[in-house]
């Protein structure tokens, strides 16, 4: 007696009766199909998605065998319901198919897991398959070689691809002769076979009129009709994998990936190099010890076997990011970063401590800070994104850094108008570059440009320093903006050029004929010498330090525990006298019965 075959959906479209058949293993079986087997793949081609197509082409060949007289073919059972279809994904569609087997006492064939379990439960006999791995390359590869970075095939155009590395490559005819869509189709299906049977490989989203697959290291997009006006196919696969030595990176910013940089966001072109940097950056921490993830849709970073990939969990990447923060893993890199939903899902999982890197398309590094500008509260920013890497022709090309202050934008003089400012500086220079605030709901990205001063102001600023240098004992510097004098001093000694009630300045501001704006230095204690721990001997008047005749005549800065105290100015001996009573005096006073340490800063 023949033995008894029912496929279910799964196995027609993994062709395993037809393999089996024609090694003789099968031979002379009487395979039967299932109407409601037929109604799934017929509801899958209708939605342009390539596995329908694989399995009506099982079919046929099996009808072929049929003729051939090598297999009894017949086709039995109830078609399902519309609704039997809407509900296939919980079990209706397969039901109908283990029904059939049962009445008809056969084996049942199967890829499905789960249908082979839940037939076993019923008593069925079943035979789990898996396709047989094909044999040789895929037809494909011929199109590539060790320059090629991608490979665009279309119905009745020439078989193109570009060749070259990330941000330096051309588009180069393989060959002359066009391709046919019978040709296209071809490589279409043999890519989905390979697909559903070979490790590393899978079908990572099908649409009606396009499917994305991940073949190895191969990622392939597959679109026709109705989607696009013709079949056609791109298969791009990374042309080197590098790492983070292969950048041109300085120390200085090796040191900030590796300490403090955990919101990073790698900029770049399409085709620029991005996602292989990223997949160097996220070997880089692997290598650090931390514990690295990646998000990605379709997966596609070439990372090794320490670092694992997830794709969007039920669909969502939400679900994703979820996982990912009770794993708590010390890095994730989320590529890419495009819809409004990923930008969120970026900085919840950054603000939920989880360190960042994003990949983010953009033509210029301030481009991906202004993606995330429309779609966050202007004060967590920085919180979010703290290094912004921009990749062009597959390098570093240039690194921003932000940060968050509360001052007057620049272009602003009212005082009255600070506010917080993301400031974004290139952090190789330090200088500031963008400013980010809010002017009254409008949230605003601007461009600082270098004030030059005219050759007005500067004869103005000469002229003036003379003149102040006359009536002042103290270290000061001036600048001369906007028909204003801005005289910058340190913080002791302000009182001391205002005057009492004003007088003082008032004076100044008449012998120079402008308005006085008084300000302490900026950056007070950021000095290129290191602090010099000094000894403090006290005299009936004074506290004294002798810093040696080399530094007569310069300003110095007393710190204690790194807070400044005051600043005093060495005679010309180099010794410098502070008079107890004065404020600075009565400051070192208290710190040498605390038994402080006390250091100075010489400017």
């Amino acid at each position: 007696m023949a033995m008894k075959i029912v496929p279910d959906t799964s196995a027609l479209i993994n062709r395993a009766v037809s393999e089996r058949v024609q090694e003789g293993e099968w031979l002379g079986a009487e395979v039967i199909i299932p109407n409601a087997a037929v109604a799934e793949l017929e509801i899958q081609a209708n939605s342009k998605k390539e596995k329908g197509f694989v399995g009506l082409e099982e079919i046929k060949h099996l009808q072929t065998l049929a003729n051939a007289g090598k297999i009894k073919l017949r086709f039995v059972g109830d078609r399902p319901s519309p609704e039997d279809v809407r509900f296939s994904r919980f079990g209706l569609v397969d039901a109908k198919i283990r029904d059939v087997a049962l009445k008809e006492g056969a084996v049942l064939v199967t890829a499905d897991r789960v249908q082979a379990d839940v037939a076993e439960a019923y008593g069925l006999k079943v035979v789990r398959v898996r396709s047989k791995k094909p044999q040789g390359v895929p037809s494909f590869e011929d199109f590539f070689d060790n320059h090629t970075m991608s490979v665009h095939l279309r119905a009745n155009v020439p078989p193109m691809a570009k060749k070259g590395k990330p941000g330096r490559f051309k588009l180069v005819k393989i060959r002359d002769e066009p391709m046919s869509e019978e040709d296209i189709r071809k490589i279409a299906m043999e890519i989905i076979e390979r697909a559903t049977s070979e490790p590393d490989s899978y079908i990572e989203r099908e649409y009606e009129g396009a499917t994305v697959v991940q073949y190895k290291n191969y990622r392939i997009v597959i679109a026709h009709p109705p989607f696009s006006d013709a079949w056609e196919i791109t298969l791009v696969r990374p042309l080197i994998k590098a790492t983070l030595d292969d950048y041109t990176i300085s120390e200085k910013l090796r040191e900030r990936l590796e300490k403090h940089a955990e919101g990073i966001l790698i900029a770049g072109a399409p085709g620029a190099g991005k996602s292989t940097f990223a997949q160097a950056l996220a070997e880089f921490y692997a290598s650090k010890g931390k514990i690295v993830k990646t998000m990605e849709s379709p997966r596609d970073l070439q990372v090794n076997e320490f670092i694992s990939q997830y794709a969007p969990l039920e669909g969502d990447m939400e679900n994703t990011g979820d996982i990912l923060l009770l794993l708590r893993p010390d890095y994730t890199v989320y590529d890419e970063v495009r819809k409004t939903r990923d930008f969120e899902i970026f900085a919840d999982m950054r603000m939920a401590g989880v360190g960042m890197i994003g990949v983010v398309h953009a033509s210029n590094p301030i481009e991906a800070i202004q993606r995330f500008v429309r779609r966050l509260e202007l004060g967590i920013i920085p919180q979010v994104v703290d290094t912004v890497i921009f990749i062009d022709a597959g390098d570093v090309a240039k690194v921003l850094k932000l940060e968050l202050v509360v001052k007057v934008p620049s272009g602003m003089r009212d005082e009255d108008l600070a506010r917080p400012v993301v400031e974004v500086r290139d952090f190789e220079t330090d200088k500031l570059e963008y400013e980010i605030y809010t002017y009254g709901e409008e949230t605003f990205v601007v461009p600082v440009t270098e004030e030059k001063a005219t050759p007005l102001e500067e004869h103005a600023k000469k002229s003036i320093e003379t003149t102040l240098s006359k009536e002042l004992d103290v270290p000061f510097d001036v600048d001369v903006k906007n028909g204003r004098v801005v005289l910058y001093a340190y913080p002791d000694d302000i009182p001391h050029i205002i005057g009492k009630g004003g007088a003082r300045i008032s004076a100044l501001e008449e012998k120079v004929g402008l308005p006085i704006d008084v300000k302490p230095y900026d950056g007070m204690g950021e000095h290129k010498d290191a602090p010099l721990r000094v000894r403090v001997e006290e005299t009936p008047k004074n506290f004294v330090v002798n810093l040696g005749k080399k530094y007569k005549g310069r300003t110095v800065t007393f710190t204690v525990d790194e807070e400044i105290l005051g600043s005093a100015r060495a005679n010309s001996k180099g010794v410098v006298k502070v008079k107890k009573g004065t404020p600075l005096g009565e400051r070192i006073k208290f710190a040498k019965r605390m038994g402080k340490t006390i250091e100075v800063l010489v400017d």
